[in-house]
């Protein structure tokens, strides 16, 4: 099963975790391409979901590393520590990942551009993995002999678009991630696998936590579908019910916190009263 991962910038959690994870599950990617971590449109993106504070100082862990500081103190998504602890070290960038095992790492302007498709051609990928980035054009979906993996941080087509985790709990919808391939719309493509979140928020301290567990889970997942997809143990199911408009966008602050209360009252609901205390 040859793989190339898509990435918004060398330095995702994200897609280091992923990428390490396949090669430990022994899919060691043919390639991995990122946009630039400069890029103005990364860096709006990753503002706008983080703030300046957290912002900063992910951009000083990452980019400006002391010397002989212990890797592992900076992984902002706990949950991914385990998929990015080698030895006593843990990967920073994608770049070490690929260096580790042994693939390719290009950094580009645009994932649809014509040397970005090059790049994946070259690598006549079964499947690409999208961790983040552009929206991909028709160009690149068709690169792939199966297709192009997205992890969606909610149940599908029941949530799609922003903000699922949130908009999960706002519609009673149970926490979990679909994956699925991707297609011209929005969250539309066919479904390889929906798996609800073991313990639901209960392990959880807020919003970004649970979030942040989401991701998690689905890289754990996508070994286990991309392992299923090599052996012919799962195929592709068209999604139900997409002339419903179920499709959500960015939640305003008044109804984060109403998600915000949803989930404290999940939580509580999750913890038995003695272990309350």
């Amino acid at each position: 099963m040859r793989i190339v991962i898509l990435a918004p910038s060398v330095y995702s959690e994200t897609a280091c975790a992923t990428a390490a994870n396949l090669a430990q599950s022994g899919y060691v990617p043919s390639g991995a391409i990122a946009l630039r971590s400069l890029d103005s449109r990364t860096l709006r993106r990753k503002l706008g979901q983080w703030g300046a504070r957290r912002f900063f100082s992910y951009a000083t862990t990452k980019l400006l590393p002391r010397k002989n500081e212990d890797a592992q103190t900076h992984t902002v998504n706990r949950y991914l520590t385990s998929f990015l602890n080698y030895g006593s070290k843990a990967f920073r960038s994608l770049r070490e990942v690929g260096m580790y095992y042994g693939f390719p790492v290009a950094v580009c302007r645009d994932q649809n551009e014509s040397p970005s498709i090059a790049f994946m051609r070259e690598r006549s990928p079964d499947l690409i993995i999208f961790t983040g980035g552009d929206i991909l054009r028709q160009p690149v979906l068709t690169v792939p002999r199966l297709g192009v993996l997205n992890i969606h941080l909610g149940f599908l087509p029941e949530v799609r678009g922003m903000s699922a985790p949130e908009w999960s709990l706002l519609t009673n919808v149970p926490l979990g991630i679909t994956i699925h391939y991707m297609n011209a719309g929005i969250d539309s493509g066919p479904v390889l696998g929906k798996f609800e979140l073991p313990g639901a928020a209960r392990d959880c301290d807020s919003l970004t936590d649970l979030r942040n567990r989401l991701i998690a889970f689905g890289v754990e997942k996508t070994a286990e579908v991309v392992a299923a997809l090599d052996r012919s143990l799962i195929s592709a199911n068209p999604q139900s019910r997409l002339d419903q408009d179920n499709q959500f966008f960015v939640m305003h602050e008044v109804l984060q916190r109403r998600a915000a209360a949803c989930f404290v009252q999940n939580r509580k609901l999750a913890i038995p009263e003695a272990a309350r205390g």
